[in-house]
């Protein structure tokens, strides 16, 4: 799976919200001060060209929507970093984060019980 752009990122955000969308839909989704309409619609084709998005042809415009779910590529994102940073290791880069206090005893607690619950 190619590796998206921040820009490309923020425009996937929202079709994965939107999950059909067309492309007034996709600007309205923007954040303010939202790129020009030629700069996102840019963007959403080479979303299509990259195999993250596909389109339905409606008439005279199309309809957008996910062809990688949200869930897919987070997971293909987060392996690339820990594979990248932390030589493959979920526990090193868990530790970093504890180090750096990016998590807290509560959330390793949840984590915990969500791989006990995972493995029964």
């Amino acid at each position: 799976m190619k590796p998206l752009t921040k820009a490309e990122e923020q425009i996937m955000q929202s079709i994965w919200k939107l999950e059909e969308a067309f492309l007034k839909d996709i600007i309205e989704a923007q954040p303010e001060p939202r790129p020009h309409s030629n700069t996102i619609a840019t963007i959403v084709k080479i979303l299509v060209d990259k195999g993250f998005v596909g389109v339905t042809p409606i008439g005279r415009v199309h309809q957008y929507y996910p062809l990688v779910s949200k869930e897919d590529y987070s997971a293909g994102t987060i392996r690339t970093l820990v594979e990248g940073y932390f030589e493959g290791s979920f526990s090193d880069a868990v530790s970093f984060m504890v180090k750096q206090k990016d998590i807290s005893v509560k959330e390793l607690e949840l984590l915990l019980q969500q791989i006990k619950h995972a493995k029964k």
